[in-house]
């Protein structure tokens, strides 16, 4: 399997090179994408090129609707390096329709006060400044 370049993805890439790095051309592209493993059918988000429940390698891509529901969340006050200019920023973990969780950031444009457990998010890819790419939940749109 050819490694491609996965420094493009995130606000810090610690990560240059993966097997799993066409995650960021479906992130450029607007898709959601997740891995899932052909012998034992578990889904994985982020992506992974490997299952660790069977060690298999037998994976393929499938897109997911980034209809998710919050679970919980918790807002942060302070910052690894790299995030300071972020702050505060709020971190959720959220179910996806289709089963697997997801652990994103919580889009800035919604207010504390309208954050509730079990509220609609969508997943999407969030185009950062300098030309990175990642991803965010944003308020589900009615």
């Amino acid at each position: 399997m050819t490694q491609v370049n996965f420094e493009k993805f995130g606000k810090i890439s610690y990560v240059r090179e993966t097997k799993v790095a066409d995650f960021v051309k479906h992130l450029e592209n607007g898709k959601i994408m997740a891995t899932r493993c052909n012998k034992c059918g578990k889904l994985y988000f982020p992506p992974r090129a490997d299952c660790p429940e069977d060690l298999s390698q037998d994976v393929t891509w499938e897109k997911l609707s980034g209809r998710c529901k919050l679970l919980t969340y918790t807002t942060a006050h302070f910052a690894p390096a790299g995030f300071e200019d972020a702050l505060p920023y709020t971190i959720a973990l959220a179910e996806c329709e289709e089963g697997t969780k997801v652990y994103a950031l919580l889009s800035k444009e919604i207010k504390e006060n309208d954050i509730s457990i079990g509220m609609d998010l969508q997943l999407t890819p969030l185009h950062l400044a300098d030309g990175k790419i990642t991803y965010e939940l944003r308020k589900a749109q009615a």
